[in-house]
């Protein structure tokens, strides 16, 4: 019996097609990321537009899709913090617990449309949007968006560059 040879005995992440992979996504991620602090963007944000990406295909159009749905769901995260605001003098502590109700009925009613059924989009945009823990207002609905779509555009480019490697 032979010894294995040195090549089959190189586990796959020492290759170099694996370490050309995973280096144009860490390429792309660090000029996002800088990107993001020029333009004064939440990295983590930029992250969420990454994570949206490759929520549902892998495509530019998927990516735009997914990007219009974390957007809407930034929109209702808006909508849904304007809404306990003004429901919380009358309803109290129950505002916010009616108000989520109403949120979670509108965005899971949203699996049928087309093209814009992307629920975890959705959610990946109201999390964004409620981990800021800011007043809403247009300027925060465009930096956030803003930065999620700088990460799907980064996402976008790491993806084409790596189906190069591959």
């Amino acid at each position: 019996m032979h010894p294995p040879s040195p090549r089959a005995a190189t586990p796959r992440f020492f290759s170099l097609a694996y370490t050309a992979f995973t280096t144009a996504a860490a390429v792309v991620a660090a000029v996002a990321s800088a990107m993001a602090l020029v333009l004064e963007l939440p990295v983590w944000a930029m992250f969420v537009g990454w994570v949206a990406f490759y929520t549902r295909g892998a495509t530019a159009r998927d990516g735009v899709f997914n990007l219009v749905c974390v957007s809407l769901g930034l929109l209702i995260g808006k909508g849904a913090a304007l809404t306990i605001a003004a429901l919380a003098p009358i309803a109290g502590a129950a505002a916010l617990p009616v108000v989520v109700l109403l949120v979670a009925l509108l965005v899971v009613s949203m699996r049928s449309v087309p093209r814009l059924n992307n629920l975890l989009c959705y959610f990946l945009g109201l999390i964004a949007f409620f981990a800021v823990h800011q007043p809403p207002s247009l300027s925060l609905f465009a930096t956030l968006a803003g930065a999620a779509a700088l990460g799907s555009m980064a996402a976008w480019v790491a993806h084409l560059l790596q189906r190069r490697v591959h």
